[in-house]
């Protein structure tokens, strides 16, 4: 054996007590941490983004998601030439309509949910109402926090309402008016933060 031979021989334990003594251990199986997330969760795949037809007013509808309220593409059907008035009516029953259908079966998938209840009407404003009021068949009082802040951020930047960031709401027949705010509050924070609201007068 040549002298080289002997130093590569006597070399050997040293470097196996090196690397045992920095906590490096040769294996010959990889390490296993787990399949990788099969979703993000509140993230839909581009087929599962518009779960509705593709006949109608596009709109968007406020789910739960996590602890926040996250926007979904829906469609409500609209004929052509109706009266802007009659209009508004029409999408806001669509708008509460798509809210209390079940998400599809990817949305569940990715964490979204509704507390919308299912039944909920909506009708135009009252003979002394302000002309832009939603009148629905329960009073806004009596719905949950999170079905509440939903309806509220649907309904205050759709065609349903003027656009500005609130509407008008109020329970059946002629029950108090009240406007409501969908606030960045509202939104991160629905479970715990009521929409900002304020009295309306009637006319």
């Amino acid at each position: 054996m040549t002298a080289g031979n002997r130093r590569r021989l006597l070399a050997l334990p040293l470097l196996a007590w090196l690397l045992t003594g920095c906590g490096i251990r040769a294996t010959e199986v990889p390490t296993d941490f787990g399949a990788a997330p099969s979703r993000v969760p509140c993230s839909l795949a581009g087929s599962d983004l518009s779960t509705q037809s593709s006949h109608g007013v596009p709109v968007q509808v406020f789910l739960l998601c996590g602890s926040s309220l996250v926007t979904v593409d829906r469609t409500v059907p609209v004929p052509d030439g109706t009266p802007d008035a009659r209009r508004r009516v029409i999408v806001a029953q669509g708008l509460l309509d798509q809210l209390a259908a079940s998400p599809s079966p990817a949305e569940r998938a990715a964490g979204y949910a509704t507390y919308v209840p299912g039944g909920l009407g909506v009708a135009g404003p009252g003979p002394k109402d302000p002309e832009d009021t939603l009148r629905l068949s329960t009073a806004p009082a009596r719905l949950t926090s999170y079905a509440l802040a939903q309806l509220v951020c649907t309904l205050s930047d759709s065609a349903a309402t003027e656009g500005d960031g609130s509407v008008i709401m109020g329970g059946p027949g002629t029950q108090p008016l009240r406007r409501y705010e969908c606030t960045d509050d509202v939104r991160n924070r629905p479970g715990s933060t009521e929409p900002p609201s304020s009295e309306v007068t009637a006319g």
